[in-house]
């Protein structure tokens, strides 16, 4: 009978990371693998002139990122390193404090079993700015070993799209946290929970 490996922290629905800390290995930060999820980056954008990563998970072998560009909200899954699948807001990004930058993955099959099918949408706030179908890898990212950053995206980039040089780090705005959500949760409840815990802050 196998042990489990232990792990530093237990599994949870949500899981908050910040700017300017380390980068977070594969094994200690939330899973995505086979599930719905949201990626929610809280920010301040003073000006149209932010770019960079928000939020990156993995490298060119696999993974995914969130990032802006040309002032506008860009998603990014590198299945395994075959395919990268792209999703890009339609929409300029508004400005202002304590703004919600969000991608949800809903989860509506697997094709073949094990890799997950669905619909990638982009959000400000409530708004619905772009969506597209993707499929997600069953396995870890961390073939080479990178592991999850916030405001940039260290070591091998998930995609050559990024603006500017690496770490490829954000720039001209500032991020308060980034929110990773598995509970499954429709995306329009997370939001509505985003907004209530901004006012008490």
């Amino acid at each position: 009978m196998l042990t489990p490996r232990p792990v530093l922290s237990a599994a949870r629905n949500r899981n908050v990371y910040y700017p300017y800390t380390s980068e977070v290995p594969e094994s200690q930060a939330v899973s995505i693998r086979n599930r719905s999820y949201v990626i929610g980056a809280l920010v301040d954008l003073p000006t149209a002139d932010a770019e960079g990563v928000l939020f990156a998970q993995g490298s060119r072998f696999g993974g995914h990122s969130l990032f802006v560009k040309n002032n506008r909200l860009h998603y990014v899954y590198n299945f395994v390193g075959l395919f990268q699948q792209t999703i890009d807001a339609t929409e300029d990004l508004p400005t202002g404090e304590k703004l919600l930058l969000s991608a949800s993955f809903s989860k509506d099959g697997e094709d073949p079993p094990h890799v997950s099918t669905g619909i990638l949408s982009l959000y400000y706030g409530d708004r619905k700015v772009g969506e597209g179908r993707i499929k997600t890898q069953p396995g870890k990212f961390s073939i080479a070993g990178e592991g999850l950053c916030v405001g940039r995206d260290g070591g091998e980039p998930v995609t050559g799209q990024y603006a500017g040089e690496s770490p490829w780090a954000f720039t001209c705005g500032a991020i308060r946290r980034v929110a990773v959500d598995v509970s499954g949760e429709p995306y329009v409840d997370l939001e509505r929970e985003a907004q209530a815990m901004l006012m008490r802050e």
